[in-house]
């Protein structure tokens, strides 16, 4: 036991000092700064660095374009736009009351999760739907606004439609496209293991955001977005990873943060400092999720100032998310638990088929 728990730390210590392999090409992360940037730039000259910046959180979909035949590619880049679209406005609708909030946030990422998981959707999977969603749920409920910040998310996704487009076009002959992945990969020894897993999301998601509203903390979605962000590991031994990597990313993020705000940031350096953490965040992520991380706090950070329109303390926007992605690295590592458990995960699936019987058996 004891020699086992050595070498299980010794692994994970390696980890943190370990780069990982990744077939990612380079320019994917330049697409990605101009998808987010652009929109900022647009909303700095035109004088509304708000608008900018949530038009330019949608420009992340451009991340689950795959690199499959042209007209693949664009069919899911639109499918995923609809659903970031989707995302914010269901969250931004049932906004007005945090248990209703609450509620319909959990059961919308069990269903987007299902959704993803049943289309075998690449990474980032269902992620930036739920952070999308999660975004919005904490947005203030103003009925007159809510059109035009729907209209602002859809021109994001419109502008990253249009340079996938363009880069595909640009880059399709060099890069011959990969084949078109099919659902093998979502073949389970459990009937009804896609339903279970999604499920235990969608209940540990409705339990962030409604502990961040009964904790009252300022910014409820930092513990949804660490929690999701744990949870979408592939095993058990990965989630508990991703989750002692995303507390201690997050500590020397924000100690990077915490240099940044000290300085008087301009609208404009605020622009060039979001894009150009989001090519370094893109570079990182499938190298070494920790070392993302630590760019990610500060990118996130400054993309809710860009969207407040304003900058908070250092001292006590550093303690506050630290503690947030404390407990939502937690509730991610439990929920990842249930996930990944095989009993549990038997359990259900009897249960499942037994109560499906009995209906049959009513009829």
């Amino acid at each position: 036991m004891g020699n086992s728990l050595k070498h299980i730390l010794r692994e994970e210590f390696k980890s943190l000092f370990t780069l990982n392999q990744t077939e990612r090409l380079w320019t994917i992360p330049v697409l990605a700064s101009f998808c987010v940037g652009l929109p900022l730039f647009a909303g700095y000259y035109l004088g509304n660095l708000q608008y900018g910046a949530l038009a330019c959180l949608s420009g992340l979909v451009i991340l689950y374009m795959p690199s499959t035949p042209l007209a693949h590619r664009l069919i899911t880049l639109f499918s995923c736009s609809f659903g970031f679209m989707l995302s914010f406005t269901i969250g931004i609708c049932f906004s007005f009351n945090p248990i209703v909030s609450s509620i319909t946030f959990g059961l919308f990422s069990m269903g987007v999760y299902w959704l993803v998981n049943y289309f075998n959707l690449a990474p980032p999977r269902s992620f930036f739907f739920i952070m999308v969603a999660s975004l919005a749920s904490c947005m203030p409920f103003e009925l007159a606004s809510i059109p035009l910040k729907i209209g602002l998310v859809s021109i994001g996704t419109m502008l990253a439609c249009v340079l996938g487009l363009i880069y595909s076009v640009l880059i399709i002959k060099k890069y011959p496209p990969k084949a078109i992945p099919t659902n093998a990969g979502n073949e389970s020894k459990y009937r009804y293991a896609n339903l279970i897993e999604s499920g235990i999301v969608g209940f540990f998601m409705f339990l962030s955001l409604l502990a961040g509203h009964l904790l009252k903390v300022q910014n409820p979605y930092w513990i949804t977005i660490s929690s999701i962000a744990v949870m979408q590991g592939v095993s058990l031994q990965m989630i508990w990873q991703r989750s002692l990597h995303r507390i201690i990313g997050t500590f020397l993020g924000l100690g990077l943060c915490f240099v940044v705000l000290s300085f008087k940031t301009s609208a404009l350096s605020i622009c060039i400092g979001i894009m150009v953490l989001q090519f370094v965040v893109e570079i990182l992520v499938t190298r070494h999720y920790a070392l993302a991380v630590i760019f990610i706090t500060p990118l996130t950070i400054l993309l809710n100032e860009a969207a407040n329109g304003s900058l908070a303390d250092p001292d006590e926007l550093v303690m506050a998310r630290f503690i947030d992605t404390v407990i939502g690295s937690v509730l991610g590592a439990i929920g990842g638990w249930f996930v990944h458990h095989e009993q549990l995960r038997s359990a259900a699936n009897k249960q499942i088929q037994k109560t499906k019987i009995a209906i049959k058996k009513m009829k």
